[in-house]
């Protein structure tokens, strides 16, 4: 049992990253399933409701039912009742895109955003994303709130990112990450030039718990033509007094509560 559903999560997390779909075949062979197997999976998945055949293509693909409900559960965890009128602030005053992270175990998902720019360049992502931490301003956040050796260990569990998939000046090395979780720590708040992706910036602030401890990040992410080094450095008050607010608001969330 434990086999299939670990298989299950395996082709569903495939089908997430193809919204137009696959083959079975292609699916089988991708995953290292034999097709018979696979099959079994999909029809199972069918039958639930979290996966669908494409009548004309064969293809199989995602349902919304399971981003229906991980919407629900945020719903009921009352995160974006907490958050949301304060990242909505935080965004008026930066003009740009903020969001929230969840720290989950060992991992960073962003669950809540606000968008500030209202014309010219935008820089949007999908909610859902798990944060990579050796090459985003949330990761090194994250990280400059843990003790430096539990923070390499984590980058060194987690990975370094591969540099096609980042901007120019994503950090290769376990040094070169540690020195941006270090100058996060130093200023508390984490800058990335062209680092996640190019042409763009961003800065965040862990949010702490009750016990001291990081239960999420607040980030600002913006074309590097507008949130410069500067104006990252200027907005750099703002961003921790928000994350402040998170922390002391978060309370009322149960999400938060658990972590906290």
């Amino acid at each position: 049992m434990s086999g299939a559903l670990e298989r299950s999560f395996k082709v569903l997390e495939y089908l997430a990253d193809r919204p137009e779909g696959v083959p079975l075949s292609g699916l089988a062979a991708a995953l290292g399933i034999p097709l018979s197997a696979t099959h079994r999976l999909l029809s199972e998945l069918v039958r639930c409701g979290y996966v669908r055949q494409d009548a004309h293509s064969g293809y199989y693909l995602m349902t919304i039912k399971l981003v229906s409900v991980g919407l629900s559960f945020l719903s009921r965890a009352g995160i974006v009742d907490v958050a949301q009128p304060l990242l909505d602030q935080l965004a008026a005053d930066s003009g740009e895109l903020v969001r929230l992270a969840v720290v989950d175990g060992e991992d960073l998902t962003f669950v809540a955003k606000a968008q500030g720019a209202k014309h010219g360049l935008r820089y949007d992502p999908d909610m859902g994303l798990s944060v990579a931490l050796s090459c985003s301003a949330a990761g090194h956040a994250l990280l400059s709130a843990y003790p430096e050796d539990e923070a390499m260990a984590l980058v060194a569990r987690k990975g370094l990112g591969r540099p096609q998939d980042y901007g120019p000046n994503a950090p290769t090395t376990l040094k070169e990450v540690m020195a941006y979780v270090r100058a996060a720590g130093q200023r508390g708040f984490s800058m990335i030039n062209e680092v996640f992706a190019p042409g763009m910036s961003a800065m965040a602030a862990p949010v702490f718990g009750a016990d001291g401890g990081a239960i999420g990040v607040i980030t600002i992410a913006g074309p590097v033509v507008r949130l410069t080094p500067q104006r990252m450095e200027a907005l750099g008050p703002t961003l921790l007094a928000a994350a402040r607010e998170v922390a002391r608001a978060s309370g009322a969330s149960a999400l938060f509560k658990r972590r906290a």
